[in-house]
């Protein structure tokens, strides 16, 4: 009976979550709701996408885990370096005609993925269209969007907000990336057990999901435009001067020393991405190849993301009553009570077995960004109302130890597993879930002390004429630790301890160098 009504349940604690979020933008730009639900639609094609584009590399096309390596990290580095250049041409031609065309480009990749093409030659070369288009549609669409939620803060009443207003724009994007998971692998099943197709041939239709989000965004974004039709960029000069504020031309008095500092930040951003981005490689083959494929009791709950739901529910419900007044206290009590009720309620009956698909482990990162958001938000908030909020380098420099602490964590654990099999990639163990949901917990922390306060970060220091170029700078960080992210791929056959190892290194030692030039990168925060 429970489970018939548990849908209903869930969509109405959705509906008073969703008015949590707005009242959690209250006091920051109008236009900043818009712009994240507009990422939110493109972000959730993405990472339905992405969160089985690996295992259809091995079940469609037979690629080995060094091709699937080299596949998979090529177009993470292409995703990430266009906006480079997607940011250039923003700054000549405009950022709004740039992400509207990005969204139109993105459609016709996906489109293009979503149709089975066979195993044969034509299908890698139309697979490799696809994912060029796909790459070609972010580079104009995402750096851009981002800079034009910067300039929502350019005024000096939001100015203070920056910092907060990129957590939570970061925390609404990933509510897309939460329900891509469940979303690729229940029309995958629905392909297979509805309509006959093969697993090789059920991929394309989470491909397809891509081009309904993709479309979706585009309509929010329009909806929206009036919201933000004040930051949309111009390509006449003397506008730019007439928009331009007193604090941006301090800026461009010390335009190089800003640019060198930028470049630096840029040079730590890409070993946090190559180590973060095992989640597509290295952890989805470890889920798939090492983790129990099922789980029981209240453990098994966390792979239904109803569950996960109802748990953000409840924290949330938690700051309401913390934070809020009047009726969204009763509202705050209301997700509390049901979303515990419903916790209650799904308990699985003893010895009752959850099947555990490899994909559905990436939930747990967006899952977690959501549930952190307000308590990193409350956190710094609170510090920086003592005068004691650590400055966006530190944020960064601290990010990369807890990324390091992910990695030492997996390393302990993984001592005397077998190594992999890079070829067949046949089931070695059966390590209990809890180990990489633990992982991307640690992951998670890490991220939201490095990416929105990055991104925060390149917005207010760069130069007013090289917004565009400078958002396109983290990018290309992003593009090449993206790269990088094969080398652990090639690397697996070996011992997990030597795979983990590494990357644990890599992220120790950038925090090292971030922390030895601490002074010079706070001197332009």
């Amino acid at each position: 009976m429970f489970e018939t009504l548990s849908t209903p349940i869930i969509v109405g604690l959705f509906v008073i979550w969703f008015c949590f979020l707005l009242l959690s933008y209250k006091g920051q730009p109008k236009g900043l709701w818009t712009l994240a639900l507009a990422n939110t639609g493109e972000r959730f094609g993405y990472y339905t996408m992405l969160a089985v584009f690996v295992l259809f590399l091995h079940d469609n096309f037979g690629f080995d885990s060094g091709w699937a390596s080299e596949t998979f990290s090529n177009f993470l580095f292409v995703v990430y370096l266009l906006p480079l250049f997607g940011g250039m041409l923003a700054d000549k031609y405009g950022y709004s005609k740039m992400v509207v065309m990005g969204i139109m480009v993105m459609f016709i990749g996906y489109l293009i993925l979503s149709v089975p093409l066979g195993k044969e030659t034509p299908a890698v070369i139309a697979m490799g269209a696809g994912l060029l288009l796909v790459s070609l549609g972010t580079g104009l669409f995402k750096g851009n969007l981002q800079v034009m939620v910067g300039d929502l803060y350019n005024a000096p009443e939001f100015a203070d907000k920056r910092d907060s207003g990129f957590s939570l724009f970061y925390m609404a994007i990933n509510i897309g990336a939460l329900f891509a998971p469940t979303a690729a692998i229940t029309i995958m099943n629905w392909a297979q057990t509805s309509l006959g197709y093969s697993k090789a041939d059920s991929y394309h239709f989470a491909f397809a999901v891509a081009c309904v989000s993709v479309i979706a965004s585009i309509l929010i974004y329009y909806l929206g435009k009036r919201t933000f039709a004040h930051v949309i960029g111009t390509t006449k000069k003397a506008d730019k001067a007439a928009n331009t504020t007193d604090a941006e031309v301090a800026v461009e008095n010390d335009t190089k020393e800003r640019i060198v500092c930028l470049c630096l930040v840029f040079a730590v951003v890409i070993f946090f991405w190559m180590a973060f981005h095992q989640n597509g490689l290295t952890l989805t083959w470890f889920a798939d190849e090492y983790t129990a494929q099922t789980s029981t009791g209240i453990e098994s709950m966390m792979f239904d993301v109803r569950n996960l739901l109802a748990l953000i529910f409840i924290v949330y419900g938690l700051f309401g009553i913390f934070q809020s007044k009047g009726l969204p206290r009763i509202l705050a009590a209301i997700m509390i009570v049901a979303g515990a009720f419903f916790l209650y309620n799904m308990v699985p009956a003893a010895g009752v077995e959850t099947s555990i698909s490899a994909p559905i482990f990436q939930h747990f990162n967006p899952c977690f960004v959501v549930i952190l958001t307000p308590v990193s938000v409350a956190l710094f908030g609170w510090l920086a109302s003592k005068g004691k909020e650590p400055k966006a380098p530190v944020k960064i420099g601290l990010g990369m130890l807890v990324a390091a602490c992910a990695y030492l964590w997996l390393t302990l654990d993984s001592v005397g597993l077998p190594a992999a099999d890079p070829v067949n990639h046949v089931h070695q163990a059966n390590v209990g879930p809890s180990l990489l949901v633990r992982t991307y917990l640690i992951l998670t922390f890490a991220e939201l002390l490095l990416s929105p306060i990055g991104i925060s970060f390149v917005t207010k220091v760069s130069p007013v004429k090289y917004k565009g170029m400078m958002m396109g700078g983290w990018f290309v960080a992003t593009a090449i630790g993206n790269k990088l992210v094969s080398i652990p791929g090639h690397m697996w056959g070996m011992d997990l301890t030597i795979v983990w190892g590494t990357l644990m290194a890599i992220c120790l030692l950038a925090a090292i160098f971030i922390f030895s030039i601490i002074k010079k990168l706070n001197k332009v925060a």
